[in-house]
């Protein structure tokens, strides 16, 4: 008689390496610091990560108690523009879907430090190549990217691809689905620290799971992210709005709360 073997959730288990993952010597990181010195910003000769297949998507992952909800599907009051208006994006369903041309979108209150949850889904049919298919992105105080790209059989420069933080570091596996298919980041993020003068202390750091995947921990961001730079830090407030980009591809999202770290 072959043992039962018990699946734990898949929220249970990333919680486990979040806390886990610190414990290994000179961690992931090093890693990715090492190949950031090697190559030039969107060097296209940049090797690609390897491919891994993600489990199956599976229905919305529900937020803990203490989370705070950004988006359930209902409505947009969380979200204005860059204006300070009301965001333009499509609600439909349970998700929201950018709606070309309307401009970025941001939460009405900032944030810092925090563990992110966030569903998204490229378009289909999939349609363009490299950047020019499925393109979005997630910001950070509105200054450091996850990249949000189909990345499913589309090549581009290493650090553009879904999962990079945007310019800086490819993720370490291309865990990304088939468009029309939902995918998960669960990001840890902490917030550069500046002092009096506005003197860095503390670079900002990200560990990011794509569809439960780890694909960066404990990355040390350079500074901001941006597109063919690397800008050095500049002192800013504590806590930004998170931002969700307008690249004028209609990508979706969905299930979206955070649970402030500091």
């Amino acid at each position: 008689m072959k043992p039962r073997i018990s699946l734990i959730p898949i929220s249970l288990f990333i919680c486990t390496l979040w806390v886990l993952l610190p414990a290994f010597p000179g961690g992931l990181c090093s890693n990715q610091q090492k190949a950031h010195d090697k190559w030039a910003i969107h060097d296209p000769n940049r090797p690609l990560p390897p491919v891994v297949i993600p489990g199956p998507s599976l229905p919305p992952v529900p937020p803990p108690s203490d989370a705070i909800v950004l988006f359930d599907g209902k409505n947009l009051f969380n979200w204005v523009d860059s204006k300070g208006e009301p965001a333009r994006w499509k609600v439909e369903g349970d998700y929201m879907e950018v709606v070309p041309k309307t401009g970025n979108i941001q939460t009405k209150h900032g944030f810092g430090s925090c563990q992110l949850h966030i569903e998204w889904m490229a378009p289909i049919p999939a349609g363009g190549e490299g950047q020019d298919r499925g393109n979005s992105g997630v910001f950070l105080m509105g200054l450091y990217e996850v990249q949000v790209l189909d990345s499913f059989e589309n090549k581009t420069y290493a650090d553009g691809m879904a999962g990079a933080i945007y310019g800086q570091y490819p993720p370490l596996v291309n865990a990304c689905r088939k468009p029309g298919e939902w995918q998960t980041y669960d990001i840890v993020f902490y917030a550069p620290k500046f002092d009096a003068e506005g003197k860095l202390l503390e670079p900002a750091r990200m560990t990011v799971f794509h569809n439960g995947i780890l694909i960066h921990h404990n990355a040390e961001l350079t500074g901001p992210t941006a597109h063919k730079a690397r800008p050095p830090y500049k002192a800013h407030a504590g806590k930004l709005p998170l931002m969700l980009q307008d690249h004028s591809h209609p990508v979706k999202f969905r299930n979206i709360w955070l649970r402030e770290l500091e």
